[in-house]
């Protein structure tokens, strides 16, 4: 799996029948983007839209191609062989890998990844309530990167009708967070927020996902993808701290400690050593962006 993808905290979608998008959402400033042949496609248009994403590979570069997913149709629908097939092709030429949706089992994910090549990333979106049973497998199978929260499907798929802030859903995500962990993969990604023009919401939903333990967060619009990565990205103030509680730990040759009257020891040493992580990718967002 690549730095990238381990890293990433925003994934922004683009239909893949409109090739035209792409170029402006690979500039928009998203870590990743998902070129979308499932629920941004009619069925009729399925086939145009390989065909159209294929071309549009093309003329990008390598470092493009490399944040490049594709969310195919999901397993036993009329158009999976067909998009395995040409994701097969579009991994041979760059793409990191796929997006799957409806993600139930690990068989599925399998039959992609041995058809696709060891190259192809696999992220499988959990969107169901046989998904979220199937957690563990999802996260252990071959090639898999990251989880990741579907959860407006999830929701139907449950029966639930969640209040504005999803705290009913709190449980569920947390279980994908704790999944992740126990396979050793890099934190999930959180599903999206509809709200196109509201910041207020998409930061809020964007601060829940992290104090959760989550990654990254799908986006659907490129407006929502600086409020995700600032979001992501810790505050100089954050920093700082983190900073000074490395310095205090290393002073202390790793003992008990205080920093700012506060005691120090190896959890929250840890934490600093997390929001230094996050901190060194956010800057090397901005220097890709250069």
């Amino acid at each position: 799996m690549s730095t990238l993808l381990h890293n990433a905290c925003t994934f922004l979608f683009v239909p893949a029948n409109r090739p035209e998008r792409l170029a402006k959402a690979l500039a928009s400033g998203a870590d990743m983007v998902i070129a979308d042949w499932e629920d941004a496609v009619a069925p009729d248009d399925k086939p145009a839209a390989r065909i159209a994403l294929e071309a549009a590979l093309q003329p990008l570069s390598a470092p493009e191609r490399g944040r490049l997913l594709v969310r195919i149709n999901a397993g036993g629908t009329p158009w999976f062989d067909d998009d395995v097939q040409a994701l097969a092709r579009l991994v041979a030429a760059g793409a990191a890998g796929a997006v799957v949706p409806k993600a139930e089992s690990a068989a599925v994910l399998q039959q992609i990844a041995a058809a696709a090549g060891p190259r192809c990333a696999l992220v499988p979106l959990v969107e169901s309530v046989a998904g979220l049973d199937a957690a563990d497998a999802l996260a252990r199978a071959p090639q898999v990167a990251r989880l990741a929260f579907g959860h407006l499907d999830f929701q139907v798929d449950a029966g639930m009708q969640c209040s504005e802030d999803e705290s009913e859903l709190l449980p569920l995500r947390l279980e994908l967070v704790l999944a992740s962990r126990r396979a050793g993969l890099a934190r999930p990604v959180d599903g999206v927020t509809t709200d196109t023009q509201d910041s207020v919401r998409i930061q809020g939903d964007t601060q829940r996902a992290l104090r959760m333990g989550f990654g990254a967060k799908l986006c659907i619009h490129p407006a929502q993808v600086a409020t995700v990565n600032q979001v992501f990205a810790p505050s100089d103030q954050a920093v700082a701290h983190a900073g000074a509680v490395v310095q205090a730990m290393q002073a202390a040759r790793g003992g008990v400690c205080t920093v700012n009257g506060k005691m120090v020891d190896a959890p929250i040493l840890h934490m600093a050593r997390q929001t230094l992580a996050r901190h060194a990718w956010a800057l090397q967002r901005m220097e890709r962006a250069d």
